[in-house]
């Protein structure tokens, strides 16, 4: 299988039929071997129905169910799951972006890069609601991450099944996928994509999500952060448990000298307990670096057993690599 296409539906049964109309219409000319997943992320409507309707005709097309809704990102990562294509292309199935663009992020894939995001130029959306928190927040994404993605809310994206495969997906991480993938020195293009507006219905997910994606905001830097050096930013924290370790001591003894018969245990508590994180801390960052270094030899190690099996005939490589 050579493409997948991945869309998350959630109440959407006004589009999803023309929604698969659409993608058929841009994905048949290709030539390509693909299959589209349909994900249903628990919606009250008719849209199940009609998908599974739809899928019933066309073998290309498969269907995932959620028993209730759980977000976006769930409903994404359940298709990236299944999907057996090469290649994987998600969607939003509101019909606002275009399936005549799928050539476009093919094509960037052919040219060697492995996440291929799509950037909403001229996006027809409300201004105060949609447009500039989005802006704002593709600003602070980009400055926290280091990875100036113009769009990071564009769920037309394109991915090598082999990166996205292996790139853990919760709440609204979706929006991440870039900045995640940059750890591993995933090849990462943007390119501009039509954007129409919302013909049927209403938008499912609004300002509510703020919350939960400054929270992921705040795990990604933390993992980005600590990715390459773990030890490093073990020993800052440590060392700051410790200043303050040592100033409720430097306290203690002053308190002992100025005023013998005054009770110390709550400040010496104190500084027994900022000692103790401390150690704590350093020791955590010494065995993150330990599992981050025998994770670094593993794979050096996994790529010289490959370059040592060239020499063996297909099914040898296969049975090694397995």
């Amino acid at each position: 299988m050579e493409l997948s296409i991945i869309v998350p539906f959630y109440n959407e049964e006004e589009c999803i039929e023309a929604m698969y109309k659409a993608l058929v219409d841009a994905l048949d000319p290709l030539g390509l071997s693909y299959e589209m997943l349909f994900v249903d992320d628990g919606s009250r409507d008719t849209t199940a129905e009609i998908a599974t309707r739809i899928a019933k005709k066309d073998k290309r097309l498969r269907f995932v169910k959620f028993r209730r809704n759980y977000g976006q990102t769930p409903a994404m990562a359940a298709g990236i799951d299944h999907a057996r294509g090469k290649i994987l292309i998600t969607m939003d199935g509101d019909l606002q972006n275009d399936p005549r663009d799928i050539p476009l992020f093919l094509e960037k894939i052919k040219e060697g890069y492995d996440i291929v995001v799509g950037w909403r130029f001229n996006r027809q959306d409300k201004l105060i609601t949609r447009k500039i928190p989005s802006r704002i927040a593709n600003w602070i994404i980009g400055k926290v991450t280091g990875v100036p993605i113009k769009d990071n809310g564009c769920s037309l994206k394109a991915y090598r099944a082999t990166v996205i495969k292996n790139i853990p997906l919760y709440s609204e991480m979706h929006r991440f996928i870039p900045a995640m993938a940059s750890l591993s020195g995933a090849r990462i293009a943007e390119i501009k994509v039509r954007h129409h507006a919302r013909e049927f219905g209403e938008s499912k997910y609004g300002l509510s999500r703020i919350y939960k994606v400054l929270i992921d905001l705040l795990t990604i830097k933390t993992i980005v952060s600590f990715a390459s050096r773990p030890i490093l930013w073990f020993s800052i924290m440590a060392a700051i448990a410790a200043i303050f370790s040592l100033t409720a001591f430097t306290s203690v003894l002053y308190s002992a000298a100025i005023h013998p018969g005054e009770s110390l245990v709550v400040m010496m508590g104190l500084c027994m307990l900022l000692g103790s994180l401390a150690v704590f801390l350093l020791f955590s960052g010494v065995l993150c670096e330990l599992i981050y270094k025998t994770g670094d030899q593993r794979i050096e190690d996994l790529s010289r057993l490959t370059i040592k099996t060239e020499g063996f005939n297909e099914h040898s490589k296969e049975v090694i690599h397995k």
